[in-house]
């Protein structure tokens, strides 16, 4: 579900040990059920840093990165698109990574705490997006 039909959400995988997919970022393209590469190489450890220094994200073996371009949602809502509607989308899509990861016997775990520059910056995002949240997944210990 999206507020409006609207889609703010942009999806990013950060791939580090992947079988199958080469270290790096990628961007979900959905009407291409498709990830695009934005930069090469294993950039786990930056997120790392750019999170605060949250280890996990360093040692799972990919991270999948929520943004939202929130002009798609206040155009038409205005503030309570920001506060509400964003995050709502985010949520329900996040809770289906969560649910994913546990009928493949991985583990996952969402972090919010983060600089957000430091996050742009490792990602590569555009201007007009901003990250939301980072959910590392992986198997389980």
């Amino acid at each position: 579900p999206s507020a409006g039909g609207l889609y703010p959400l942009e999806i990013y995988v950060v791939a580090g040990q992947v079988t199958g997919l080469a270290a790096g970022i990628y961007r979900y393209v959905s009407e291409r059920h498709a990830l695009l590469p934005v930069r090469n190489g294993d950039w786990r450890q930056d997120l790392c840093f750019a999170a605060i220094g949250q280890g996990w994200i360093r040692q799972a073996p990919a991270a999948i990165v929520y943004t939202a371009v929130f002009e798609r949602t206040t155009r038409k809502y205005g503030q309570r698109g920001r506060d509400r509607y964003v995050c709502m989308d985010a949520g329900h899509s996040s809770e289906n990574v969560y649910l994913q990861a546990q009928a493949l016997g991985l583990g996952c775990c969402m972090a919010g705490a983060f600089n957000d520059e430091g996050v742009k910056k490792v990602m590569n995002m555009p201007a007009a997006e901003e990250p939301l949240c980072i959910l590392a997944v992986g198997k389980p210990k």
